[in-house]
């Protein structure tokens, strides 16, 4: 029979799960055992998948995007309700697609976009917690976003790379990267090429230190010129970073959703 390689658009909260990638020990739930068992069902076959982005444990997605290759003969609409039955509430597969076999879902992304949260207010939230990042420290928006410029272009990312990162190179380029407040919260929004290993999330660390006023704006360039991690303040925690888009050339055609969690709404295209 006829191997047909099929592209899926996932969403899932990270807090449920130690990343992405599946690990040796049974007792580490991750997305990628999750779905492959979910979707090995549906085809009745084994089904090994590959991920635009391998999230570290506690990252949500709204805009991940995988590929498996299968003899099953489903239509989109038995995937996706395949899926969502037998992967557990915490997996949510909004679309799926068959694609021409050149279409990766790693190595055809042009660029990946993240969103990070932030609720600055007095007392702790006893609702969402895994979902967000809460300070008791009032942030300045504007002064962040102002900072986050430096950020812009192809760099040297070593001041914003974890110790444990396998990269062969530091080089990254940041397409767009802006920091407003909406609502209740001050919002990351961050597209590249690509990341190394916690950059993202020590980008969030290093703004959340300029927003309390701790650093000055100028503080962000210095860091990135020192390629230094040393240099850079402390990771900011997994649960208020979203993996929300991944964007891949025109031809292949893939759906468009609302960027975001759901209680963002409609408008962050």
């Amino acid at each position: 029979m006829t191997t047909r390689r099929i592209a899926v658009g996932l969403e899932y909260d990270g807090s449920r799960f130690f990343g992405f990638q599946s690990q040796r020990r049974a007792d580490t739930p991750t997305v990628q055992e999750r779905v492959e068992r979910a979707l090995s069902q549906v085809a009745d076959e084994p089904i090994g998948l590959v991920c635009a982005g391998r999230t570290d444990t506690g990252v949500h997605a709204t805009g991940q995007v995988i590929h498996f290759e299968t003899r099953a003969q489903r239509d989109a609409r038995g995937w996706v309700r395949g899926c969502n039955s037998l992967a557990g509430p915490a997996v949510t597969a909004h679309w799926a697609q068959e694609v021409p076999t050149e279409f990766h879902a790693r190595f055809s992304a042009t660029s990946r976009r993240y969103l990070y949260f932030w609720l600055d207010q007095p007392q702790a939230p006893a609702v969402g917690r895994e979902l967000l990042t809460w300070t008791h420290l009032a942030l300045d928006a504007e002064r962040m976003h102002d900072a986050a410029q430096a950020l812009l272009g192809e760099h040297d990312f070593s001041g914003f790379r974890a110790s444990g990162c396998q990269s062969p190179t530091p080089y990254r380029c940041i397409f767009e990267v802006s920091v407003r407040r909406r609502g209740r919260f001050v919002v990351l929004d961050i597209r590249a090429n690509a990341y190394l290993l916690h950059m993202v999330r020590n980008v969030a660390g290093a703004l959340m230190e300029v927003g309390c006023s701790a650093r000055p704006g100028s503080w962000i360039e210095e860091v990135l010129q020192g390629r230094d991690r040393s240099l850079c303040a402390a990771t900011a925690p997994a649960r208020g970073l979203y993996l929300v888009e991944v964007i891949y050339p025109e031809r292949f055609e893939l759906p468009r959703l609302p960027v975001g969690p759901a209680f963002l709404g409609d408008d962050n295209r």
